[in-house]
């Protein structure tokens, strides 16, 4: 039998594909095939019925447990956001001192430090954050002297650590929205907990079309 997928043989699309992440929590259903198992459970005998009543159980512990998880994985990518914010600030006043700085750069930083980030705009937050970033760096490009300025090489340094702090981080908070997406599916038990309780699917962490086309340009 050949194989379903051949690298050698094609199809090939010459023109490359683009992909992106779907905006969209799926619900957990189950049908009457899962009522009937756990109906027929009880029928075999009372120590089966038991077993799978502690098994469901364990199971909405653990995802308990796991929603808790994915709360702390996103605090993580909340708290290097929020550390970048303020390295932002600080190289924002710097550069106001030497420069004339556009106003709405500090509206727009000061407004990111206003509150705690919800898990719907949290990849806007983190695309402001960036587009901030290229403001400021736009402002040092017009006076590259500045770039000696020992203040403003510590923070660009520390924007850099940020940068790559907040891109783990967002690979751990994925790698839990994957778990936790393959999980609520496992069938039988955690599958009809889910369900139950009214469990959906996660979206993963998806940057914005605005980095996404700025990954495409040519930087050297």
């Amino acid at each position: 039998m050949a194989n379903e997928l051949d690298e050698i043989n094609g199809p090939i699309n010459q023109e490359g594909r683009d992909v992106n992440v779907i905006d969209k929590q799926l619900p957990v259903k189950v049908g009457a095939g899962s009522i009937i198992f756990e109906i027929l459970l009880w029928i075999l005998g009372i120590i089966p019925g038991i077993v799978f009543l502690f098994m469901k159980i364990k199971a909405k512990n653990y995802l308990a447990q796991l929603q808790q998880k994915l709360q702390h994985d996103a605090s993580q990518i909340d708290n290097y956001l929020e550390q970048r914010v303020v390295v932002l600030e600080n190289t924002a006043k710097i550069l106001e001192r030497s420069i004339d700085l556009d106003k709405t750069t500090f509206t727009q930083i000061a407004a990111l430090r206003s509150g705690h980030i919800n898990d719907s705009d949290r990849s806007a937050v983190a695309s402001t954050i960036d587009n901030l970033h290229a403001q400021l760096n736009v402002a040092l490009e017009n006076y590259p002297d500045l770039k000696a300025h020992e203040d403003i090489r510590q923070a660009m340094n520390q924007n850099a650590y940020l940068q790559k702090e907040i891109t783990a981080a967002r690979e751990l908070y994925n790698d839990t929205v994957n778990q936790w997406n393959r999980d609520i599916y496992a069938w039988p038990t955690k599958m009809i907990v889910a369900a139950r309780a009214g469990y959906t699917t996660r979206i993963p962490f998806t940057a914005s079309q605005e980095v996404k086309q700025r990954a495409r340009e040519v930087f050297f």
